[in-house]
This record gives C-alpha cells, structure tokens and sequence, in this order.
C-alpha cells in the first residue's frame, strides 16, 4: 500500500515538472524574440548613426564644392531625409513592439507569480493528501485485520453451529419438561386447592353443628324458664332489639365493634333477616347477627386470596356474593357457608360485583372490562370493553348494567348487544360509587371531587348534586346507599362521620362517633326495611346507627 502511495506522488511530480517545463519554454521564446528586438534596434541606431555622419560628410563636401552641384544636393537631401523618417517609424514600430513585449513579460511574471503560488497550494493540498491517505492505509490495515477476526470468528461461530443447535434441542427439551412438570404442579395446586375448600367446608359444617347444638341447648333452657315450677312464662322470648317494621331515622349509635383484621372495605344487610355482611382486607366475608342490640357473629366465608372489595346478597338472602383482589369473584351459600362459584378471568383487581337476574352476575374491574357471567356453567358468556377502570356497577334488570369509571363517566350497558348504548355522561371527578333507586329511575353517584349527584335515569341527567364543607370522600371506593323509601341517602366521610342527606336537598343529620378514632368510612348500608344503618371504616369497625 506504501508502494502505491510513492507512485502516484511521483505521478504528480512528474506532471508539475513538465507543465514547468512548458512554461518556461514559453517565455524562453519570449526572451529569445525581446533579444533580437534589442539587436535590431540597436543595428537601427547604428545605421542611423551611420546616415547622420554620412550626411555631415555630404553637407561638408558640398560647401567646399560650392553651388555647382545644388541641384544633387538637395536631391541627395531629399532621399536622405525619406531614409531618415522611415528609420524613424521604424524606430516607433520597434519601441511599441518591445513596450508591448514588456508588458506581455509583466504579464507572464504574473503569470509565474500566480502559478508558483498554485504549484505551492497544490504542493500543500498534496501533502495533505498524503497525510489522509496514511491515515486511510492505516485504517484500511485496522479494518483488514477486523475483517481477518470477523472471517475466524465467523469461521469459529460456523463451526460451533451444530453443538449450539444441539444445546438448543436440549434446551427446548427442557423448557417442554418443565412446562409438563408446570402442568402437573397446576394439577396439584388445583387439586389441594380443592382439598382446602373441602376442609374448609367441612370446618364450617363442625361450626353449624355447634352453633345448631347451642342454640338448641338454648331453646332448651328458654322452655325450661317459661315452664317453671309454677307453669307461667318466665319474662317472656326473646325480641329483637329493632323494629324492622319502621322506616324512622338515625340518630345515633347503637353499638360499635371490631369485624376484622383489617381495613373493612364493604358492607351489606341481608334482605329477609337482621344479618351483617363485611368484607375486609383480611380475605374474609364476615357475617353478623345484630338483630337482638348487639352482635353475634354468624360464620366466616373463605377462600379469597387477597382483599375483599365488595359483598352483595341475591334477592332471597341465600347467597353472598364478593369481589376480590385477587382477580376473581366468589359466590357463598348462606345457609351452610359454603364456597359455592370462584370466576376468574380478569387481569386486574374486581372492584364491584353484582346478580344480575337469579342465573347470571356481572363483575367490573380496574382491567377496564365488565364481564357477564354464567352461574350455571360458571363460565364467561360476554366482555364489555369499557376503556376505563371500573369501580362500581348496578343492575336495572336482567339485562341492563350501569358503571362508574375512573375516567370520570358512567356507562349504560345491555346486555344484548356487545358495546355501550352511548348515552354516557360524564361527571366532575373520579366516580367512587352507584346506587340505584328501588323503581329504578334514579341514580345515586358519589365522585372524587367531594360531591354526590343524583340523576334522573328517564332524562339522563344530573338533577340535583350535594355537597357541604365538612364532607370529604376518605377513598377511590367509597360507597353511598338509598334508604328503604329512597327518600334518604347516607354517605361516609373521610372524619368518620356519616351524612344523611334529604333526596330533596337539605342536609338532614351527620352521625358522628364522638368517642372514635376520626377513621375514614369506606361504605354505609341501609336496613331494608327500617331506618337501621351500617357503616364500616378503615379502623377494622362496623358501626350499627339507630333511633334512640
């Protein structure tokens, strides 16, 4: 590479000497020609020195000759002055030639001046070149010997292909094995789950049987007081503590107590008896007997894998249904307190879950889907793509579905068709929670911005919206309830106290625990019957309001 680097500076060379050359044979010739101008002008003035002592010569040889000859010597005279102006002329011509030749020759030094300066640009321009073409034959070496280790690793990676593929057939051979092994450990897991399920069934099955032998023990006592010796009732039966018949309101608190482990995020009363049902960050769905002025606890439901969010009876109180962390929903007999339905299918927390119809339930969740499901063959039947996360949903009837999302808008589903009927409509904040009327024809919503708006669902819109300075939202999931007759509707507050508002505006009553910690309620429950109310709150409580 050196090599070819010499031979074309001696190229460049070579050429510059001869193109100098050239150049100055050019003005060689120049200089050649400008001499014998010299040499003709100087024999010019030779030969006109020459004539002019002629002349002198002539005019002299005529004075001694005299006047005799007068008429040759003005002949002579007039021949000799002809000679003399055309020498002259001469004499011009040669000097316009040569000044014209002393500016060609300034000219050509110019000329030189500029080419020398040239030939030393091109000289320089030259070495540069020569710089970056050491530089290129430098790097070219590099890159040769870069492509020679590519070549031998290129060579190496041809010659390890068929052990890499071989590691490869092993290494899927493997991945297959662990799959099966994966497959047979979800067998496994399934089948203990099952095994838990069982155990757990039949741990509940011993609690009823004690519970059943203790209330008949009870039942036996009891007859025993009214026998007595006398044959006369004792005090009389026992009577509930409340008067489920009345639709009065709240006044105060009847009585507090610890229901879980954890923060207590749902609350709801059994349709047809005084019974509670919690759900809580421990797993469980709790329920309570606090028909008699206090609490008795009437089993716990198990089988979720994380928190609780949301617990929902059917329409006969045979069943409770709960919404879960975990990703699932499960549904319980009440009676035996069983597990009875675990659907999983989303791929986000279940934020609210809902009957809808006796064979069939609706769940919504923060994987920003609704799904539809199957009780009978505990299976999905539709997804409802909403968009947003879900945080509560209603039913209207067996095909109708409402939900309040996080991107501040409810949404009306049927279930009949695949996509949302259009009419949304949006709210000021996020949407914490639903509730709807008993005739179906009013909608309470609570939003993020400390506001409730009730909405007339035959207008599809906002009729009236509540707020009050000291009412705050405490959680993304707080939840509002209608009072049996709708004509009241109570919300928690992020003090802990509860706010019972008129559906016709004023602010009725704001239920405070003047003994309490200040925990934020997460949800208010209506009795369905009476104007007893629960709430729940994040210091593991449930709070049993009442008339005084």
């Amino acid at each position: 590479m050196a090599t070819a680097g010499s031979n074309w500076r001696d190229v460049i060379a070579t050429r510059l000497r001869e193109r100098n050359q050239e150049e100055t044979a050019r003005f060689a010739d120049i200089i050649a020609f400008n001499n014998r101008l010299f040499d003709t002008a100087t024999k010019l003035r030779q030969e006109n020195l020459e004539l002019k002592i002629d002349k002198k010569i002539r005019d002299s040889s005529a004075g001694l000759v005299g006047g005799g000859a007068g008429s040759d010597h003005l002949q002579l005279t007039a021949i000799t002055n002809a000679q003399i102006q055309s020498l002259e002329k001469k004499c011009l011509a040669q000097q316009e030639e040569l000044t014209e030749l002393h500016k060609r020759k300034g000219e050509h030094s110019q000329m030189i001046i500029t080419l020398n300066q040239k030939l030393t640009e091109c000289q320089r321009a030259l070495g540069e070149k020569e710089r970056a073409l050491v530089e290129q034959c430098s790097m070219n070496v590099s890159l040769r010997e870069e492509l020679d280790k590519l070549r031998a690793a290129h060579t190496t990676v041809l010659d390890e292909q068929p052990f890499l593929q071989l590691r490869a057939n092993a290494a899927e051979e493997k991945l297959r094995a662990v799959q099966d092994e994966n497959n047979k450990l979800l067998g496994l897991l399934m089948e203990y789950k099952s095994r838990d399920a069982e155990v757990m069934n039949r741990e509940n099955d011993k609690f009823l049987k004690l519970k059943k032998a203790q209330i008949e023990s009870e039942l036996a006592g009891a007859i025993r007081d009214i026998a007595g010796p006398s044959g006369l009732g004792g005090g009389g039966g026992a009577m509930d503590r409340f008067d489920f018949g009345s639709d009065g309101f709240p006044e105060g608190i009847e009585f507090k107590f610890d229901v879980h482990d954890g923060e207590v995020n749902a609350v709801r009363w059994s349709p047809v008896e005084g019974v509670v049902a919690t759900g809580g960050a421990d797993r469980k769905v709790k329920l309570w007997d606090v028909s008699k002025g206090k609490w008795e606890p009437r089993g716990s439901l198990v089988g979720s894998n994380q928190g609780i969010n949301s617990v929902e009876f059917d329409s006969t109180g045979s069943h409770i249904l709960a919404a879960s962390n975990d990703f699932a929903s499960r549904v319980w007999s009440v009676a035996d307190q069983r597990l009875r339905h675990t659907l999983t299918g989303h791929s986000g927390k279940v934020m609210a879950a809902k009957f809808l119809g006796s064979a069939f339930l609706v769940t919504g969740s923060h994987d920003r889907t609704l799904k539809v499901w199957d009780l009978k063959n505990r299976s999905c039947t539709e997804t409802k793509f909403a968009g947003s996360s879900c945080n509560d949903l209603v039913t209207t009837d067996s095909s109708s579905i409402i939900s309040g999302h996080f991107d501040k808008k409810i949404r009306f589903w049927d279930t009949r068709t695949a996509d949302c009927t259009g009419n949304d409509i949006p709210m000021q904040g996020k949407i914490t929670s639903l509730d709807l009327s008993k005739d179906s024809k009013f909608l309470l919503c609570c939003v993020r911005d400390d506001t409730i708006n009730l909405l007339d669902l035959r207008q599809n819109k906002i009729v009236r919206t509540f707020r009050s300075d000291n009412f705050k939202v405490g959680c993304d999931w707080s939840r509002v309830a209608f009072s049996p007759t709708c004509q009241r509707f109570a919300a928690g507050s992020a003090d802990g106290s509860v706010f019972v508002w008129n559906i016709n505006g004023p602010l009725e009553s704001v239920l405070k625990d003047t003994n309490g910690n200040g925990a934020a309620v997460t949800a208010v429950s209506w009795h369905p019957f009476s104007s007893v109310l629960a709430s729940v709150d994040r210091a593991k409580k449930c709070t049993i309001w009442a008339n005084a």
